[in-house]
């Protein structure tokens, strides 16, 4: 096999439209909203998106279309949930379905105290019983896949056979996809962004239960920063320490660096990239502001996904700074983002991007 064709096309759940997920960006709380992923969207054709986790009580007693309302145009896209009682995520996940997104995925792997105190995120992991009702109950009320997105443990419990056995169980409930950040979740102690550092990562258990459940979708995350180390976990005979997997999730690394998401498409799927330079994503980025802000929305709400696009190259601090000034923010003219293309020498001729420059330098004035 070549470096492009994925191990995982043995899954039956690999393959099919909107049923893949050999590339994923994983749910992460305040960054991956609909703007966030319509950013992102542009970036890669195929990656699956998720959204923040929303939990039960959010979506039965607040704003509904507030939480739920995203474009078409992001799908694959997966609704992560948080909550524990089978019958209130029944009827989330039922919401979701109807609101149109490709996947329902539950929470089990969230160590933060706010999360703990609802009895819901990685503290669910010494339930695997109820887990295991909660998905029966998703999956009895919708026709999308329903996932579970867990740690390798909690605490010091280190053993494989407690991992094996919490996914034998939630299997039991219809649960065939399974991400695992390949640490252990602390539920003492540790800060949200500590248990993403100091437990260790632990690569070799989760291809190892991909071993022993072959029948499943077993998606990897956690450290991974670039996309030649994430797809080596998809190479047959790559690793010694057991199958390719059948997917990858990363986070941070696309968000703080996102020009990473437009090698996806080639290298994932071998298909052809949609951009080959950054600065030809300004174009679509200041239609995607315009559209927003015209139907009453804050250019702030999408400048701020966007501040890493130029990481690494140069006029990217002078990108940062402009479309992180509050003065120039204040105007909520798309054209602010032409302006801070210039300073990374995006050329003014590109269709798009020198009327809506000169409209942002005098809104600026």
């Amino acid at each position: 096999m070549d470096g492009n064709t994925v191990a995982a096309e043995g899954s039956p759940l690999v393959g099919g439209a909107g049923r893949d997920w050999r590339f994923c960006v994983a749910p992460m709380m305040d960054w991956t909203d609909r703007h966030c992923r319509a950013f992102h969207r542009l970036l890669t054709r195929r990656a699956r998106l998720y959204t923040e986790m929303v939990t039960t009580g959010a979506l039965l007693h607040g704003d509904v279309a507030r939480h739920l309302d995203f474009d078409p145009g992001e799908q694959p896209v997966a609704l992560q949930l948080g909550g524990s009682e089978p019958a209130e995520l029944a009827a989330c996940a039922r919401l979701g379905e109807r609101w149109g997104y490709d996947e329902i995925n539950l929470n089990c792997g969230c160590p933060s105290e706010r999360v703990q105190r609802g009895a819901f995120g990685a503290c669910l992991m010494a339930e695997p019983a109820l887990v295991r009702d909660c998905v029966a109950a998703m999956c009895d009320a919708v026709a999308v896949p329903v996932t579970v997105k867990h740690r390798l443990g909690i605490d010091r419990e280190e053993s494989y056979g407690f991992v094996r056995d919490f996914i034998g169980e939630v299997a039991r409930g219809g649960a065939r996809v399974f991400i695992v950040h390949a640490r252990n979740a602390w539920l003492q102690g540790l800060s949200p962004k500590a248990n993403r550092e100091v437990p260790p990562l632990r690569y070799p258990l989760v291809h190892r239960l991909k071993a022993d459940f072959p029948g499943l979708c077993i998606v990897l995350n956690g450290g991974l920063a670039t996309l030649e180390a994430a797809h080596a976990h998809l190479e047959p005979g790559s690793r010694e320490d057991g199958p390719p997997l059948d997917g990858v999730m990363l986070g941070r690394e696309p968000y703080h660096s996102p020009w990473l998401l437009a090698g996806v498409d080639e290298r994932f799927y071998a298909a052809p990239a949609s951009f080959a330079d950054p600065r030809a994503v300004v174009v679509p980025l200041i239609a995607l502001a315009r559209r927003h802000v015209a139907g009453g929305g804050r250019l702030r709400d999408l400048s701020r996904h966007v501040l890493g696009l130029f990481n690494g190259r140069p006029g990217a601090r002078g990108w940062r700074r402009m479309l992180s000034d509050p003065t120039l923010l204040a105007a909520n003219d798309p054209g602010l983002l032409a302006l801070a293309a210039a300073q990374v020498g995006a050329d003014p001729a590109l269709p798009g991007l020198a009327a809506p420059q000169r409209a942002g330098a005098d809104a600026a004035a």
